[in-house]
């Protein structure tokens, strides 16, 4: 502060009292002061009319009802206060800046607390992910179980307007109606009813019929088959037509058959998370079936018995119980034992065991259903001649089978399956009911023979991200004690593979599909290398529609059939359910292309295409007698349609047909096998049909 301010200096001596003032000087400053503040504010004093009027005009607080200072008019201690709607708390609100106002919230605001940025974890260093040697975290789980109230069910200890319902399957819902029509839904409906097929009923399972876990549920089922189809045909030694014993006949056939079936289930416990703990099943089957060809010695060996034949039987398809043994985990994983007639499916598309019948099989799963496995024992029972339904009288033929499955075990989505299958068939002569000897086979060296097979295989299901996969391989050893075809005790060793890659795209699902059965390259050896099953029935490059998948038939100029129905495999053999396997064969080797089409949510299109080979031609030469036979056997095409019009399986219409384009291989079976001399009359060549076709339709109705 130093040369900014100077002292004041003293003129003269009149102002000494200042520097040292006495009280009276300081009096006489004080009141000189109040009286200039005085004079100063009565020059800015502004009349006011009325305290009441100047609140009205301005924000102001008053001390004298006739001074305002700074705008501000000051209320006197007399005057009336202000009305509610006139009093302001905060006057000085009005000369105070207002805040900025702040930006309108964020349309989509933050998720708090928000997730670090990827690389920024919080977790320690041994926490981060991927952790090693960590399969899952298993959560503690205990099974419920259902607790008793005894207090409850006398009436006691209820809250206000309450009642005790011991059974919790009659509380039902509350009622809504979705819509104002009740007739087009109405959900949460509680009433039971008796026959309904949607609505709930205790015929169906929906509620018990005994106690609160003793379920029945009855399944009604009627299946009609019509089929019109070419098939080739042997004139037989009584021929419909003169001179043309030798070769094949008219080929043309209609057939029909219906199924009505009703099964009763009747089990113990929910099956909606854990499996059942007893089950009780019945199934029976009364058939009706018809069969028009135009050729004798085809229904029956006696041509006197004609063309066409009709018959009707009843038959006890299915009839098991089972019992849930045990628990493995809290998660229901179980063990369980059924025995009696029962269905069963040795893999994913049944190509080596495919059936029902009497047997003993113990089954399960582990490691939250990772894992499944079945033990089963067949005791197999004749399958009546006109279908597949059971007689019974019992077969000398066991079954054993073992099959464990693995979900997930290379990729996700994907199952893969182990399996073991042992086939004993044992020494047995059987006609079937048409007059036909079918045990031994009517072929080469025809004398009793048991058979000994054991199949090894892997099979699996499932996809590799966008490509869907289905495969099976299979190694088949054991020993024939006499086949017919070699005339001599035979060691076994034959493979079968098949492989089916999908893609789905949209609606469509497009179908590339291998099959390949080994064949016999040398049928008089004492090594039989041609594949066989036991029972197959596979769903595979076409199914049902596909002409040389669905249809069995006869081998030119033998007792035995080229191939099966419902088969792939060319085995020369008299019949899958009454024959015994034959593997001395020319096996077979199918290419195949298809397509499934979601054409609506009711209609399904399915078309094939598949070029068909045998493996080896020696069996066939062999069993014919001639030198000319090739592998190139035909070209199969089919196409099908699937309808459901409830959406649901209660009504499923299915129709479609299949063609056989004959080729070299195919035309050298069937045709005559004498060959005209040059010179020398003879009888006409035999008459080759240019395509064969199957067309059948079917209705199944479900209750």
């Amino acid at each position: 502060m130093r040369g900014l301010i100077r002292p004041f200096a003293r003129p003269w001596d009149a102002s000494a009292p200042f520097a040292n003032p006495s009280p009276a000087w300081r009096f006489a400053i004080c009141i000189g002061i109040w009286f200039g503040i005085s004079s100063e504010l009565n020059a800015q004093t502004v009349e006011i009319n009325s305290a009441k009027s100047q609140a009205q005009d301005s924000n102001a607080f008053f001390l004298e009802p006739d001074l305002t200072f700074a705008n501000t008019t000051l209320l006197a201690q007399n005057q009336e206060p202000l009305s509610p709607a006139e009093f302001n708390p905060d006057p000085g609100a009005s000369q105070r800046e207002l805040p900025e106002a702040p930006a309108p919230p964020e349309l989509f605001p933050p998720v708090l607390p928000q997730l670090p940025e990827y690389g920024q974890e919080a977790l320690p260093r041994s926490l981060e992910l991927p952790r090693k040697g960590v399969r899952e975290t298993v959560p503690n789980r205990t099974n419920l179980k259902y607790e008793t109230y005894p207090q409850s069910e006398q009436g006691e200890g209820l809250l206000p307007n309450s009642q005790p319902e011991p059974n919790r399957w009659y509380i039902g819902f509350g009622r809504w109606k979705r819509y104002a029509d009740p007739s087009i839904e109405t959900p949460y409906q509680s009433d039971l009813q008796l026959w309904h097929p949607y609505l709930q009923s205790q015929l169906k399972g929906d509620a018990p019929i005994i106690g609160e876990d003793v379920f029945l549920n009855i399944t009604a089922e009627d299946f009609f088959q019509f089929e019109a189809r070419k098939l080739p045909t042997p004139s037989g030694v009584s021929a419909a037509r003169p001179n043309s014993s030798e070769f094949f006949g008219r080929s043309y056939q209609d057939f029909y058959a219906n199924d009505f079936s009703i099964g009763f289930d009747l089990f113990q416990g929910e099956t909606a998370f854990k499996p059942v703990d007893w089950a009780l099943r019945v199934l029976g089957v009364y058939n009706h079936n018809y069969l028009d060809v135009e050729e004798r010695n085809v229904v029956n060996p006696n041509p006197q018995k004609g063309t066409t034949r009709e018959k009707e039987f009843y038959s006890l398809q299915e009839a098991y119980g089972e019992i849930h043994l045990r628990d493995l985990s809290n998660n229901y994983d179980f063990i369980s034992l059924r025995a009696g007639i029962q269905p069963f499916v040795s893999d994913f598309r049944g190509f080596i065991f495919n059936d029902t019948n009497l047997g003993v099989r113990l089954f399960g799963n582990y490691d939250n259903n990772r894992w499944q496995y079945n033990i089963a024992a067949f005791d197999m029972l004749e399958k009546d001649t006109y279908s597949d339904l059971n007689e019974f009288s019992r077969r000398k033929q066991q079954i054993y089978v073992a099959n464990v499955f693995r979900q997930d075990l290379i990729w996700n989505g994907y199952t893969g399956e182990l399996s073991f299958l042992g086939d004993f068939d044992n020494n047995s002569q059987h006609y079937d009911k048409n007059g036909f000897l079918t045990r031994p086979a009517p072929i080469g060296t025809v004398a009793d023979h048991y058979l000994q097979a054991y199949y090894l295989g892997w099979a699996g299901d499932g996809h590799i991200g966008w490509l869907n996969i289905d495969h099976a391989v299979y190694q088949v050893l054991g020993e024939d004690s006499l086949n017919g075809i070699a005339g001599q005790r035979v060691d076994i060793s034959a493979q079968m593979a098949a492989l089916e890659l999908s893609v789905d795209k949209d609606w469509q699902r497009h179908k590339f599909s291998i099959f390949y059965a080994s064949g016999d390259h040398n049928p008089t050896n004492s090594r039989a290398t041609g594949f066989d099953t036991v029972f197959d029935r596979p769903f595979f490059v076409g199914g049902p529609f596909s002409f040389f998948s669905h249809q069995g038939f006869n081998l030119a100029g033998t007792a035995v059939n080229f191939k099966q129905r419902d088969s792939l495999v060319i085995d020369f053999r008299t019949s899958k359910a009454e024959g015994q396997a034959n593997f001395v064969n020319p096996g077979a080797l199918i290419f195949g292309y298809g397509l499934d089409a979601d054409i609506t949510p009711r209609l399904r299109n399915f078309t094939n295409v598949n070029y068909i080979r045998t493996v080896d031609t020696e069996t066939t030469e062999l069993v014919l007698f001639t030198n000319h036979a090739n592998n190139d056997f035909a070209l199969d095409c089919s196409t099908g349609f699937e309808w459901r019009p409830l959406l649901t399986d209660n009504i499923i219409l299915t129709a479609g047909v299949g063609f056989l384009l004959p080729r070299w291989g195919y035309k050298d079976i069937y045709r005559t096998n004498t060959a005209p001399v040059f010179g020398y009359p003879g009888p006409p060549a035999g008459h080759v049909d240019p395509f064969l076709y199957s067309a059948i339709v079917t209705l199944t109705l479900t209750y």
